[in-house]
């Protein structure tokens, strides 16, 4: 029998965004780029804030699925830089996501966004996160992305 899986809460990401740039359609979707402008991460085991650097670098598909992979990085309270690197999916019924697209509100519990961050960080104390999988729920408003990251366990 395989063990079961679990998940853990360990730690919030609040991503500060600015205005989309569009690469227009490139085949199979819309290429867009989000830049990360800044932000904070809140948790038991790590605190810190969201270097202002990076991007999202997403792909709508034709059926309004959009791909991510975000690239920023976290700098903790005590010092430690750690690379992330956060693919995942965003979907929902198209008129929540055009309104999305508009920097309108919605209930974020509407539209479906989990991502899978990995880390890589130097420091002993933070090593934990590269030895470990996560999963990520996440919601999108007008000026942040906001990440409730899982250790699974």
């Amino acid at each position: 029998m395989t063990p079961v899986l679990k998940t853990k809460y360990v730690f919030t990401v609040t991503a500060r965004i600015a205005a989309v740039t569009s690469a227009g359609d490139i085949g199979y979707g819309t290429r867009r780029i989000i830049p990360i402008i800044g932000g904070e991460v809140h948790g038991e085991g790590i605190n810190g804030k969201v270097l202002p650097f990076g991007a999202d670098f997403q792909i709508i598909r034709p059926d309004e699925l959009i791909d991510l992979e975000a690239k920023y990085a976290i700098e903790t309270d005590d010092g430690a830089v750690i690379y992330v690197v956060n693919t995942g999916i965003r979907f929902g019924p198209k008129e929540l996501l055009e309104k999305l697209k508009r920097n309108e509100p919605v209930d974020p519990k509407l539209i479906y966004f989990r991502t899978t961050p990995k880390f890589e960080t130097g420091s002993e104390k933070y090593r934990w996160l590269m030895q470990h999988l996560f999963i990520g729920s996440a919601a999108r408003h007008a000026d942040r992305v906001v990440i409730d990251v899982h250790q699974v366990l």
